[in-house]
């Protein structure tokens, strides 16, 4: 086995599948050229002697995709690649992709020494060298382009938001031009940054959440960069279009959810309702109602076995939150009022709750956005977080333990999009005791659609475990 390989898994202490995807990538360096404008073709024909799901690069150059469930460790994977590469390849140029701030922020953070989620926490050659981080934010300052100077670091790591290489910036109000800045004339290096990184001999594109980087615009100005190798992220390798799923075709390893879930490495999904429940005796308003106390409930149940867990087993106690799925913004503004009201369990969730959509601007939803980077933090009020429709992917909390889903939408929307974000196990294993490994559906209106699918063989959960709720344990809750 390649040392470089042992050593990276080893210092990182890599799990299975992030362990084997690092084989693959130290495979792909043995039958493929890793060199800048080497024959696409020919590197395709070689993988798929070895890899036959890879049908297409769907991009100008080799381009693979990792489809990794959620909560397996996706972030630390890009830290082992880029570790590997390094050590084995000798490449010292990296650009990461966020879709999104949300998650462009996680990255820098998790790329940033002395932070708690460090991704080369381990490696010893970045543990004397770390490597320069340049990002969105600070390109423009020439970070980036010193190589000469003394002490610079060996490697760089480019962290950007799409939306930083595929669209205009405003001044004054106004588009001053309809070329990006990333593109524009850079006087301190006689060329745009973005020329300057598709000049380079060994730029290696890292993309977190890929199958949101295939609309054309994206496509477009990723292969403009020109880089010699391409790796892709995603739990969802898939894309919807004309109202239809298109699976990549460039997925070269794929370990899906229901391999996670076996094997523990995230929590165990359940879906909740009451025993008897009959819909009909409910208008909208009372089930809504019904979900959300519900809800309530099983959070301050979760709250409280949480507590005891910790303090019997000498580990940091968990602070559960509850994630609430409105229609639309007008709804999730209602329900916050409804929430904070003091006939809502006698107003104690009044500065505790939040809600996160597309209609926040400007200095509100910068505060929102960092109130939900930090709401694992044992001092953020924050227990409910209501939202529409923002939160499918890149929000890697821990101690997400309860979902009501108050928005139509088919059981497998429900199952794939909303329960992912409440996957990831607080203490990184499952500690064999169901109030710390079990993450609840409150579904009372589609218990049985949501079982049915988990049970399909088409399910992500394949089997996913059942509970349910009789109306004393609720209210005993």
């Amino acid at each position: 086995m390649n040392q470089h390989v042992n050593a990276v898994a080893n210092r990182l202490s890599l799990r299975s599948p992030q362990r084997i995807s690092l084989e693959i990538l130290a495979r792909l360096g043995e039958i493929i050229s890793l060199e800048k404008g080497a024959d696409a073709g020919q590197a395709l024909k070689a993988i798929q002697k070895e890899f036959p799901t890879v049908t297409d690069f769907e991009r100008d150059f080799p381009s693979l995709c990792f489809a990794l469930a959620t909560g397996v460790g996706k972030t630390r994977l890009m830290g082992a690649f880029i570790a590997y590469l390094y050590k084995k390849e000798g490449m010292r140029h990296f650009f990461v992709l966020a879709p999104n701030l949300t998650i462009y922020k996680k990255l820098i953070a998790d790329f940033t020494p002395n932070t708690p989620k460090y991704v080369f926490q381990g490696i010893a050659e970045f543990a004397v060298d770390p490597p320069k981080i340049i990002t969105g934010d600070n390109y423009e300052d020439g970070r980036g382009v010193r190589g000469s100077e003394l002490f610079d670091a060996d490697v760089h790591i480019n962290i950007f938001n799409i939306s930083k290489i595929t669209s205009a910036e405003t001044t004054g109000g106004a588009a001053r031009t309809n070329v990006p800045r990333f593109r524009r004339l850079q006087e301190y290096i006689g060329q745009s940054y973005f020329d300057y990184l598709s000049g380079l001999d060994d730029l290696v594109v890292i993309m977190d959440e890929s199958h949101r980087y295939r609309a054309s615009a994206g496509m477009r100005a990723i292969n403009e960069l020109k880089p010699v190798l391409g790796l892709e992220l995603t739990a969802t390798p898939q894309v919807e279009r004309g109202g239809e799923t298109e699976a990549f075709r460039n997925v070269i390893y794929s370990y899906p959810l229901s391999d996670a879930m076996q094997e523990g490495f995230v929590k165990e999904p359940a879906v909740a309702t009451r025993e008897n429940f009959d819909l009909k005796n409910y208008d909208a308003n009372r089930l809504e109602r019904l979900k959300l106390e519900d809800g309530v409930r099983i959070h301050e149940n979760s709250k409280v076995e949480l507590e005891v867990y910790a303090r019997e087993n000498g580990v940091p106690i968990v602070k559960p939150f509850m994630l609430v799925i409105a229609k639309d913004t007008d709804h999730a503004d209602a329900l916050l009022k409804q929430i904070e009201d003091k006939s809502f369990f006698e107003g104690r969730y009044k500065g505790k709750a939040i809600v996160v959509h597309s209609n926040l601007r400007g200095e509100e939803k910068d505060e929102t956005v960092e109130q939900l980077m930090n709401v694992e933090k044992a001092d953020n009020p924050t227990e409910i977080v209501i939202h529409v429709n923002m939160l499918k992917e890149g929000w890697d909390v821990t101690n997400l333990y309860t979902i009501v889903p108050l928005r139509a939408a088919n059981s497998k929307t429900l199952v794939e999009q909303s329960i992912g974000r409440g996957l990831r196990l607080p203490y990184g294993k499952r500690a064999g005791v169901d109030s710390v490994d079990r993450l609840t559906i409150v579904s009372h209106d589609k218990f049985q659609e949501i079982v049915d699918y988990a049970n399909s063989p088409e399910s992500i959960i394949k089997g996913g475990r059942r509970s349910s709720i009789s109306p004393m344990s609720a209210r005993s809750r």
